[in-house]
């Protein structure tokens, strides 16, 4: 039997009938689709939507690459067994889409991307906001997306799609594939009818795999650890992926061995777990810091191993330092000359656990990571600590108000400026997913629409997105959608005047700040480092959203309280107090590799160079 729609009524059906399954728990897998209409969708995808209105949810978007934002936050917080769709106009709307593809290809999380595309038929050539390409004919601005997508496909036939989309599916559910999927879609296309083959349709069960390793790998994993002395154990995201958060406490408690985390598997033990140690590498803490300087063995379970967490290759020194590395992608286990162990997360701990049976770390390395703890939490208490009450709070006391008012129930969202390095040495995560940190591709913009997604996705639990001015200024759009819909997210955005981690940066390195300042113009003249005469506070709640206003850590604490207690997308504002530092927080605890210029006359690029070759000379290749 068959059925006759347009190729995007039956792409729209076929969806709404697409499941993952892991461990017994089943999931629609395209939850909804986010939209921005334009001739490149709307009289194809647009009215596919209209006619399936009843089962595919559909949410309105105010910018391409926010959408796609909401979509990876919905997609990690229901563990990548589910995402949404984004569909978008021909040419800028599609070209918006590429950002945020390549966050989510980065990072490992699904997301279907129907951008519009020129006519395939090509009745009139060009078309409005076609990118003539003279050598071929068949590149259009969608190509854009092909390096950063992990399955793409134009679909310029109808009978085409049945293939594409199948495989499409397969790339969204696969747990070492799984990035960014696009099927461009012509225009003309989109509104062909076609004779479909009735099983396209039939819902279908794409089951997650969880792998389990192999046994001579296994053997050789577990010989590795009996040898150590000084084990480190490092949680990247593969840890919240699988939800192997309970496999990994357990290998802790057996073994004795202390988990640091990267920005993505910090949460992965809770802050008061006596294993975990805190988050590792430039922005670490300096006790999993000084642990992986003189590890005999690290463990990776689930990192990538970027330059942030081993601090460019500078962090782990022990002279006979080797890695194991427990990983369901194979690239990423055989990193830094690891001997690999690749399997799921939490597949690969349990079994791990099963062979080291009687293995425990010594007596004296626990005391020694434990009493390093604590030194830090100390630290962390007099950071957080406001001894007037009445003062404008520092960015580390912002971030205490916010600890001391969250429970384990709260999600807290961050991307990129100065908060990441704070949060992750500092923030006390409370449960698997209350720390929700993109760092992969480290994308201003973000928290916004990812708290969005996160919101759609656990409508029960409170959702903090975190932002500074800068980050704010990027894409607030999104609030429009969250108040058109009544998602009732809580933003805190924190005003430090700009350019607070470049600018840092910047300085360290020797750029003297060049680029990073604010400056405005009057009619007395041109004003550098002094405050924008701008109202962001007034912005938001331009865009609808209610917005409490904070003057002192007093206020804060108040303002923050009742927007916990909102039903309503509410907003807390706060001017930060500057110092001499980025933002109060402890300084980096670890190198980062930002190249200073080799030849310079000016004396801050001189001595900063000069400190550049101090560090990198301590650069090891793990071979």
């Amino acid at each position: 039997m068959t059925t006759r729609l347009t190729v995007a009524q039956a792409l729209v059906r076929f969806l709404t009938a697409q499941h993952t399954e892991r461990d017994g728990e089943r999931r629609r897998l395209i939850g909804a689709t986010w939209g921005i209409f334009g001739h490149g969708n709307v009289a194809g995808i647009g009215q596919a939507l209209v006619e399936y209105a009843g089962v595919m949810p559909y949410h309105q978007g105010r910018n391409e690459q926010s959408m796609v934002h909401a979509a990876v936050g919905y997609a990690r917080q229901c563990g990548r067994l589910a995402t949404h769709a984004v569909t978008t106009s021909i040419g800028p709307g599609a070209t918006n889409l590429v950002t945020g593809a390549a966050l989510a290809t980065v990072n490992h999380l699904p997301v279907l991307l129907l951008p519009g595309d020129v006519f395939a038929t090509r009745p009139a050539d060009p078309v409005l906001q076609q990118l003539e390409v003279p050598y071929a004919g068949d590149v259009s601005v969608n190509d854009t997306l092909r390096p950063v997508s992990r399955y793409f496909d134009r679909i310029t036939r109808p009978e085409q799609l049945i293939p594409s989309a199948l495989a499409a599916m397969r790339v969204l559910t696969d747990p070492v594939e799984t990035g960014a999927v696009t099927l461009a879609l012509p225009q003309d296309v989109q509104a062909e009818a076609y004779d479909w083959p009735e099983e396209f349709f039939a819902e279908r069960v794409w089951t997650v795999r969880r792998p389990g390793p192999d046994p001579a790998e296994l053997a050789r994993a577990a010989a590795a650890v009996r040898a150590a002395r000084r084990p480190l154990l490092v949680a990247g995201g593969g840890i919240r992926h699988s939800r192997a958060q309970a496999a990994l406490a357990a290998f802790a408690e057996a073994t004795g061995i202390p988990v640091a985390s990267t920005q993505a598997g910090k949460g992965a033990l809770r802050y008061d777990h006596p294993r975990d140690v805190g988050g590792i590498g430039h922005t670490g803490t300096a006790t999993a810091d000084e642990l992986a300087r003189t590890a005999d063995l690290v463990i990776g379970v689930g990192t990538r191993f970027t330059d942030f967490t081993t601090a460019s290759g500078t962090l782990f020194q022990h002279p006979d330092v080797r890695f194991l590395h427990l990983n369901i992608a194979p690239h990423d286990a055989h990193k830094l000359a690891a001997l690999p162990l690749v399997a799921d997360a939490r597949t690969g701990l349990e079994e791990l656990t099963g062979a080291l049976a009687s293995y425990k770390v010594d007596g004296a390395y626990t005391d020694e990571y434990t009493a390093a703890k604590e030194r830090w939490e100390r630290r962390v208490d007099a950071c957080f600590a406001s001894p007037d009450p009445d003062a404008r709070p520092t960015q580390p006391q912002v971030l205490g108000a916010l600890d001391a008012l969250v429970d384990e129930s709260d999600i807290v969202i961050n991307a990129a400026g100065s908060l990441p390095g704070d949060l992750h040495k500092l923030w006390r995560a409370r449960s698997r997913d209350q720390y929700h940190l993109e760092y992969g591709y480290s994308c201003m913009g973000y928290e916004i629409p990812a708290a969005l997604g996160v919101k759609l996705a656990a409508p029960e639990r409170e959702v903090w997105a975190l932002v500074g001015d800068g980050t704010y200024l990027m894409m607030p759009t999104e609030i429009v959608t969250a108040v058109q819909e009544g998602v009732a997210i809580k933003v805190l955005l924190v005003q430090n005047h700009g350019y607070a981690s470049i600018g840092g940066l910047s300085a360290a390195v020797g750029g003297e700040r060049f680029g990073t300042a604010y400056r405005f113009r009057t009619q007395e003249g041109t004003h550098t480092g002094a405050p924008l005469p701008v109202d962001l506070a007034a912005n938001a709640a331009s865009l609808g959203m209610r917005v409490l206003r904070a003057g002192s850590v007093r206020e804060l604490r108040a303002a923050l309280a009742e927007a916990r207690a909102a039903d309503t997308p509410t907003c807390v504002y706060v001017e930060t107090e500057t110092s001499d530092t980025v933002s109060g927080a402890p300084e980096a605890q670890a190198w980062w590799d930002v190249p200073v210029a080799a030849s310079a006359t000016r004396t801050p690029a001189v001595t900063a160079r000069e400190q550049y070759e101090r560090h990198v000379s301590t650069r090891r290749r793990h071979l």
